[in-house]
């Protein structure tokens, strides 16, 4: 957070150049894609605010994003659940946040993997949950390939043993 209270969204580290992160807003209503587009907007994100599930899955086959925010009563159920589908199929592995007036936890797109966002949400509350959702999102990426690096790593050491008492 800088010193007005507005929170910085670009790398602060010295000597890394600033990547605005990328943000895929979608919501049927005009009203809410255009204010939190605004407001994320404003606190340094690059945002593509589009109305429909067609248009969020066109723009996730030709764009990268840092995180998908979508309403999760878009159009109908399963268009939604699509859009959710398709950015977790994405190589850039986008971290995701629904955007909600029900906050019930039986809706199939609720698996404890996602932010939920309750409408209506103040400006602060947006900010921190999206910064703490990308910052939690970004270390379980270095995990995973932590993980998956020292498993590659004993699987070849296992290899390299295995043929050697082979021989």
């Amino acid at each position: 957070m800088t010193s007005n209270g507005t929170f910085r969204s670009e790398c602060s580290l010295p000597g890394v150049a600033r990547v605005k992160r990328r943000i895929l807003l979608v919501d049927q209503d005009a009203a809410v894609l255009l204010t939190v587009k605004a407001v994320l907007e404003m606190n340094d994100f690059e945002v593509e605010a589009v109305s429909s599930a067609r248009e969020a899955l066109e723009k996730m086959e030709s764009g990268t994003y840092h995180m998908l925010i979508t309403e999760t009563g878009m159009e109908r159920e399963a268009p939604n659940l699509e859009v959710i589908r398709a950015a977790r199929r994405q190589p850039y592995d986008p971290a995701i946040a629904l955007l909600t007036t029900d906050p019930s936890p039986d809706g199939d797109w609720h698996d404890g993997e996602h932010t939920v966002l309750i409408k209506p949400i103040g400006t602060e509350d947006l900010l921190r949950q999206i910064e703490a959702l990308l910052i939690r999102h970004e270390d379980e990426k270095r995990l995973r390939r932590s993980t998956l690096h020292l498993v590659k790593k004993q699987a070849a050491r296992f290899k390299a043993e295995r043929r050697r008492r082979l021989s």
